[in-house]
C-alpha cells in the first residue's frame, strides 16, 4: 500500500486539507507532520464546515488513525479545545487520535514571546499569528524545549519548567518589559492538561512502523508550504519548521525509503499571509474580487490574505523541492468570472529575465513578474466532473500550467465541498489510488 505527502507548494493555504479529505477513504492513516495551531485547515462536508489546527483532517473520517507527529509544536490547551469541538460534533476520538510523546509543548511564555519579538521588529516584522509557534521551535533547537512525554512525568516536567520560566521572565522583563509567569500557575493548568490527554500520548514512529508493516497505507499531511519552510522557503518571512516533503520523515520517523511519492497540491492563483516578498500580488479591485470569490481569509486567524496571479517560477522550485509527483490544483472556480487571467513565466531582475526562483532576499525583493496574458472563460467550473467538460479556455489555461511547471495534474478542485473535484486522467494518483475516480462520482 502506498504511504504518500501531500504538500503545499506555494505559502499556504492552497485547500491541503480538502485533498487529504478527498484521499482519506483510500488510506489507513494520516499523519501530521510539521507546524502547530498557527495553521488552519478548513474541510467543507455537505452543509457543514470543520476548521482544523493540530488534528489531522483524516479525522472527519470513522475509522481513520489519526497521528500528531513528533514534528509539530502543541499548544495542549488549544488541542484539547479542539477534540471537545469535534466530539460535540459527533467525531470519535477514541482510538483514533494518537500524540508523540517527542512533540514540542508551546508553553504559555512561547506566545508572549513570539507578540513581544513581532513588536521590537518594526519594519522588519515577520507577520507571525503570535501562537508561539516560532518560539517553541527556538527552544526545541536550543535542547531546553518540553516535549510531550515531559508532561506525563510531574517531577521531570516541573524540573524543566522551572529553570525555563526563569530564563524567559528575564527575557520578558529585561529585554521586552513584558508580563512575566510563575512556576505554579503554569504547573497547575498543565497538568490538568496532562490529564486530558494523556490516552492520546504514544510512542507514534514504533506505531507507525507496525502499521506500515502490516500493510497501511499513510497519508502525510503538511502544514503551510513549500515556500515558508525553514531551509528552502522566502527566508526570514517564513514558519519555523521543515514544510516540504523532507519533513515528512523527519517530523513522524517514518524513513524515507518508506515513502512512495509527492502530492502537491497549488492554488490556481496565489496568496500568501503576513509580511514578505509576493512577487505576483495583485493590487485593488482585481485582489478584492479574487479575495472575496475565494473567502481568502486565515482559517486561523481571519487575516485577509494576499492575492496575486499564479506563479510558475514558485511551482517549478516547489516541484524540484518537493520531488513532486503530481499536482493537486485548487480554486479554479474563483477565476470564472475573469475576463482576463494572468500567468508569471519569468522574472525580471536587474534587466535579466530569469525562470528559476532567486533564493537571495535582495534579488527577490528586486523581481518583476514576466505575465503570460491568457482569455477568461466566463463559464461557472462547480459542477463539472471530467476535465474534457470543462470549458475550452480553461483546459487551455490548465494545460498551460502544466507545460509550465512541468508537473501532471491529478485533481482538479472546483469548489469547497468534496465532490466538486475533477480526478484527471492518467495520474500518478490512480496508480496509487485506483477507486479515487469512483468515490467521487
Amino acid at each position: 500500500m502506498p504511504n504518500i505527502v501531500v504538500v503545499g507548494t506555494q505559502w499556504g493555504d492552497e485547500g491541503k486539507g480538502k485533498v487529504v479529505d478527498v484521499l482519506t477513504p483510500h488510506v489507513n492513516v494520516v499523519v501530521r507532520y510539521a507546524g502547530g495551531n498557527n495553521a488552519g485547515h478548513t474541510v467543507v462536508v455537505g452543509k457543514e464546515k470543520y476548521v482544523l489546527h493540530s488534528i489531522p483532517s483524516g479525522i472527519l473520517h470513522h475509522g481513520c488513525r489519526c497521528v500528531i507527529g513528533c514534528g509539530v509544536v502543541i499548544d495542549p490547551g488549544a488541542l484539547i479545545e479542539e477534540m471537545e469541538t469535534l466530539v460535540q460534533r459527533g467525531i470519535s476520538l477514541d482510538g483514533n487520535l494518537f500524540i508523540s510523546k517527542n512533540a514540542h509543548l508551546i508553553m504559555p511564555y512561547h506566545p508572549a514571546l513570539d507578540r513581544a519579538s513581532e513588536a521590537k521588529l518594526g519594519s522588519r516584522r515577520i507577520g507571525t499569528t503570535g501562537k508561539g509557534v516560532g518560539p517553541a521551535y527556538m527552544d526545541k533547537a536550543g535542547r531546553v524545549g518540553i516535549r510531550m512525554a515531559d508532561l506525563l512525568d510531574e517531577r521531570l516536567f516541573r524540573e524543566k519548567l522551572e529553570i525555563n520560566v526563569a530564563q524567559k521572565n528575564r527575557l520578558l522583563r529585561e529585554i521586552y518589559d513584558a508580563q512575566t509567569f510563575t512556576v505554579d500557575e503554569i504547573l497547575n493548568h498543565y497538568l490538568r492538561y496532562a490529564g486530558w490527554l494523556a490516552p492520546y500520548i504514544t510512542d507514534t514512529p514504533l506505531l507507525l512502523s507496525r502499521w506500515i508493516d502490516s500493510g497501511y497505507s499513510v497519508l502525510f499531511e503538511g502544514a503551510q508550504a513549500t515556500m515558508l519552510d525553514i531551509d528552502h522557503g522566502t527566508y526570514p518571512y517564513i514558519t519555523s519548521s521543515s514544510a516540504t516533503a523532507g519533513g515528512a520523515a523527519t517530523g513522524t520517523g517514518v524513513p524515507p525509503t518508506r515513502i512512495h511519492g509527492v502530492l502537491g497540491v497549488a492554488k490556481a492563483y496565489t496568496t500568501r499571509v503576513g509580511a514578505g516578498p509576493f512577487p505576483t500580488e495583485m493590487k485593488g479591485e482585481a485582489a478584492e474580487h479574487i479575495r472575496a470569490r475565494g473567502n481568502e481569509y486565515g482559517a486561523t486567524t481571519g487575516r485577509p490574505r494576499r492575492c496575486g496571479w499564479f506563479d510558475a517560477v514558485v511551482l517549478r522550485y516547489a516541484a524540484r523541492i518537493n520531488g513532486l509527483d503530481t499536482v493537486a490544483l485548487t480554486k479554479l472556480d474563483v477565476l470564472d468570472q475573469c475576463e482576463m487571467v494572468k500567468i508569471c513565466t519569468g522574472y525580471r531582475v536587474r534587466g535579466e529575465v530569469i525562470t528559476d526562483f532567486p533564493v537571495e532576499e535582495s534579488v527577490l525583493s528586486e523581481a518583476e513578474p514576466v505575465y503570460e496574458e491568457v482569455s477568461g472563460w466566463g463559464t461557472p467550473t462547480s459542477h463539472v466532473k471530467n476535465e474534457s467538460d470543462l470549458p475550452a479556455k480553461a483546459r487551455q489555461y490548465v494545460e498551460r500550467l502544466e507545460e509550465l511547471i512541468g508537473v501532471p495534474f491529478c485533481l482538479i478542485s472546483t469548489g469547497a465541498v468534496r465532490d466538486e473535484t475533477i480526478v484527471c486522467e492518467d495520474s500518478p494518483l490512480l496508480r496509487w489510488f485506483p477507486s479515487v475516480r469512483a468515490s467521487l462520482l
